[in-house]
């Protein structure tokens, strides 16, 4: 079980954090409110992760404390604070962190961040043993500081981007990746998430060392596991129809979590057998649900196109700092291409208002509309300037407060659902012609023929 230490000077958020971090199965060694006091008790405790706030009071900031933290003790630091600029983010890169979650959070965002962290630590740490044996082999004399030196610049990793879905376990996701080492966490994840969720859950490879994290629960039947051979990808096709059979066959409702992982891909006709296969259960209200994932790298934007027909999401990570989530099917996959971060930014703040109209199909606080931007687009945007587009439809009769707790909520009227249907297509029309890369819009296109 993971020790971790957690550093905030706001009492309530080091009280949220001990009630999350123990119901997900971690122990909290301990809380500090200091940078000072961060670093003391890091050397006390030694645990295995902390989670560091940046602006903190006293004389040392989270950053500092993070640079001694990992430097003298070689513990991984996940930065969790309400601060995202240029010049917060560029500091903080600069102690190598191995995570930065951005208030507010939930359970999923901090768990990854966690997991991941650790995962990658203890691949670092085996990569340094591998290399000290040897270089001990070949070079005996070599000066310890010399070593640790060389074998630090040997592991400079990239950063790891994880991937998080609200939908991944109740719909199918293409997962296409580049990196072998990022999608490993990605995958214990899902996997750990599937078996939570209960049902069957399956899950198909061509190479993985996962099976040995998850040993107790493949023996009690929670986890069902199959290798995929080279050549032998077809061998699959009657193991999942033999999984839906039994979800007809159980006497109580049950789902079915697969976790596919086609690293090769010579037999590609058998590979779109499969995912025809598992689409058609779907659309008759079978519950199958999951990750099927491929190595980019090895297929081409034609094949792409072939793969991602009928699945409404697709992901594609380049495993180093850029991960691109296609959300609906109507998005062009033969167009996959890498957008950095700054772009989604920027598109998202100014295209706000669609966003935010989006978001209206239901009664939602503005709080709650901050929040699932920032989730859905990693994008902070000020609560000024949505509470500024909420008051404007409020005084056209667009949207009425209804009271629910200590919570206002904002409710479309019979007016504001009209009005905010017809903006959002207005919307959809204008970028379909951006796309699209019309020479003009010609709404008596059809009369001229």
């Amino acid at each position: 079980m993971s020790k971790i230490l957690v550093v905030d000077d706001e009492a309530i958020i080091t009280m949220q954090l001990e009630e999350r971090l123990t119901a997900m199965g971690y122990t909290v060694a301990g809380m500090a409110a200091s940078g000072e006091d961060a670093v003391d008790k890091a050397r006390r405790i030694r645990p295995d992760l902390v989670l560091m706030d940046i602006v903190m009071p006293g004389k040392m900031n989270g950053i500092e404390a993070a640079k001694i933290v990992t430097k003298e003790l070689d513990i991984p630091v996940v930065f969790v604070t309400s601060y995202a600029d240029d010049a917060i983010i560029e500091k903080a890169k600069s102690v190598r962190p191995y995570g930065y979650i951005v208030k507010p959070f939930n359970e999923l965002e901090i768990k990854a961040a966690i997991e991941v962290a650790l995962f990658r630590k203890a691949t670092e740490r085996e990569e340094q043993k591998l290399i000290k044996h040897a270089r001990e082999k070949i070079t005996p004399r070599t000066e310890a500081g010399q070593l640790a030196e060389d074998g630090l610049a040997y592991l400079d990793l990239p950063e790891i981007k994880t991937v998080l879905l609200k939908d991944i376990f109740t719909d199918i996701v293409l997962f296409l990746y580049t990196d072998q080492v990022t999608k490993e966490p990605i995958f214990k994840f899902a996997l750990e998430e599937g078996i939570n969720k209960g049902g069957r859950n399956l899950f198909a490879y061509s190479q993985s060392t996962l099976q040995k994290y998850f040993s107790k629960e493949i023996i009690k039947k929670e986890l069902f596991t199959h290798r995929i051979k080279r050549n032998e990808v077809f061998a699959l096709m009657p193991v999942l129809e033999k999984c839906i059979e039994s979800l007809l066959s159980a006497s109580q409702r049950t789902s079915l979590q697969i976790l596919l992982d086609f690293s090769e891909t010579e037999d590609f006709d058998d590979i779109l057998a499969i995912k025809k296969l598992l689409l058609l259960n779907k659309e008759t209200g079978i519950p199958v649900s999951g990750i099927i994932a491929f190595n980019i790298g090895k297929i081409d934007h034609t094949l792409i196109k072939s793969l991602a027909e009928g699945i409404p999401k697709i992901i594609v990570s380049t495993g180093k700092e850029t991960t691109l989530s296609f959300a609906h099917h109507t998005f062009p996959a033969e167009s996959v291409s890498v957008v950095p971060q700054s772009t989604i930014d920027d598109v998202v703040k100014k295209s706000l208002e669609p966003v935010v109209l989006s978001l209206l199909d239901k009664p939602i606080s503005g709080y709650d509309i901050v929040h699932e931007i920032h989730s859905r687009y990693k994008v902070l945007i000020p609560q000024a300037r949505v509470y500024t587009l909420l008051y404007e439809l409020m005084d056209h009769g667009y949207l009425e407060i209804r009271v629910s707790g200590k919570s206002k909520l904002y409710c479309p009227t019979e007016k504001g659902k009209k009005h905010i249907s017809q903006k959002l297509n207005d919307f959809r029309l204008v970028f379909q012609h951006i796309v699209g890369g019309g020479g003009g819009i010609h709404p008596n296109r059809n009369d001229r023929k």
